[in-house]
């Protein structure tokens, strides 16, 4: 089978909407000039869209015109590597999924370990959010939430009351044990989202649980927080003001 026509084959039995490299064509160098030449006459067809800079996609077509690859296809490469989970998605996206905000964003922020310079991959611009915490399959979601908490104040087409009502509604699901690995995820965070985090926890009456966060705020200084006193009865106590 030519290269050309293997790499053809290869790509009609991609799903729409996946992102892939000449990486998954497991080519022979001797034969990656011939792939790149394919897939850049599969472009030129109609057939592939170029995402960006070896990264392709097979667009699915509607009535409004093609679709993007869902976000997390956009950004693969970013959150796991070699089966390591090694980023999450956050963000805009994640306020939204979050019942926080309706605004979306052209913006996709990814959670790592490492920092990175903000860059572009086709319509989207790409930010890194420096996460000190290790990353885990588990974990990702509290983490999400800790994110949202650290920016309450920048979260759009809502304020700081509405926010903290809906958290209380996310946290009243939660475990003892979900208590417990979310407030140690915390002490990785700033101060402020730390007390905002224990008062929440405190108003639904888990107060033993958010003890470890009492405990690692300085007790003289305070938290400009303005809405999250028409939500919680305790924010004084967590000195939120």
């Amino acid at each position: 089978m030519k290269t050309s026509e293997y790499v053809s084959f290869k790509v009609d039995r991609f799903a729409k909407g996946y992102v892939f490299t000449y990486d998954n064509f497991k080519l022979d160098s001797n034969k990656k000039e011939a792939a790149i030449k394919a897939l850049n006459r599969m472009v030129e067809s109609g057939k592939i869209a170029k995402l960006s800079k070896g990264k392709f996609y097979k667009p699915e077509g509607t009535i409004f015109g093609d679709l993007k690859p869902k976000q997390a296809q956009i950004v693969k490469d970013l959150l796991e590597e070699n089966g390591k989970i090694t980023g999450y998605i956050t963000g805009l996206s994640i306020y939204n999924k979050l019942g926080l905000t309706t605004q979306v964003s052209a913006t996709i922020q990814i959670g790592k370990n490492q920092i990175r310079s903000t860059f572009k991959r086709d319509y989207y611009t790409i930010s890194i959010l420096h996460q000190k915490n290790t990353i885990t399959k588990d974990n990702i979601q509290l983490l999400q939430i800790l994110d949202a908490i650290r920016y309450i104040k920048r979260i759009p087409d809502t304020n700081i009351e509405s926010c903290c009502k809906r958290f209380l509604g996310i946290l009243k699901n939660f475990e003892d044990k979900d208590y417990t690995t979310i407030v140690r995820l915390s002490l990785k965070y700033p101060p402020a989202t730390r007390a905002l985090l224990g008062a929440l926890m405190d108003h639904m009456q888990r107060s033993t649980l958010a003890e470890p966060l009492y405990k690692s705020l300085n007790p003289f200084t305070k938290y400009k927080i303005s809405g999250a006193e028409k939500a919680l009865t305790n924010t004084k106590r967590w000195h939120i003001e």
